[in-house]
């Protein structure tokens, strides 16, 4: 049986989409938001619901064999791990926004609000800006409004949000989508049935 981790949230939903164009039915998982494991011994695979930061080191360690998450997270956060696959789910930038009529000075220290701290930190760096970064884990668009911040780094999928709480995209950093992930060891152990896993999904893939 492989262990599969996921990001619960939006990615949810469109990897079960994903599974169940491959031929394997994981049913509407994401619907149950109290359940963190389900299994399918018919079909070969358990799934684990986990928050985005951690999938990429429950597949680390050994206590899922593959994950399925956001490029974003990758990026911020190094880990020893197999990625063979995009699958185009999950789309969406990571981006710099700020109140609308907001300049970058050099003259001044410039307070970023973020989930991102690495990414924000080199980003701002390469642009040879100097920058305060303030982790925050949710409600990043709030910090401009009530002064906490300048300026948030964060994901967007359709700029909603962003317009909802009177801010403008100024630039974007990367673009994201989901991949699977792949334990290194697991990838040895489990050969066969990581590389049928792989093929079905490169068949059904999403662009």
């Amino acid at each position: 049986m492989i262990t599969l981790a996921i990001a619960r949230g939006r990615l949810l939903k469109e990897a079960a989409g994903v599974l169940r164009k491959t031929g394997l039915t994981v049913g509407e998982i994401y619907k149950d938001s109290r359940k963190l494991i389900f299994e399918f011994p018919k079909i070969g695979l358990k799934i684990l619901i986990v928050r985005p930061f951690d999938v990429p080191s429950y597949v680390e360690y050994g206590a899922a064999d593959c994950g399925i998450v956001g490029r974003d997270t990758l990026i911020e956060e190094k880990h020893e791990l197999y990625e063979p696959l995009d699958l185009g789910i999950g789309k969406c930038k990571l981006i710099v926004a700020a109140p609308k009529g907001f300049e970058f000075s050099n003259s001044r220290l410039i307070r970023v609000a973020t989930k991102y701290p690495k990414i924000s930190y080199e980003h701002f760096v390469k642009k040879g800006l100097t920058t305060e970064i303030v982790k925050l884990y949710g409600s990043v668009e709030l910090a401009p409004i009530v002064g906490l911040s300048d300026v948030i780094v964060d994901l967007s999928a359709t700029g909603e949000t962003l317009r909802k709480n009177k801010l403008v995209e100024i630039e974007t950093i990367a673009n994201i989508t989901a991949r699977l992930v792949v334990n290194k060891v697991s990838m040895k152990v489990k050969s066969a049935e990581i590389k049928d896993f792989l093929s079905k999904l490169k068949k059904y893939r999403k662009f």
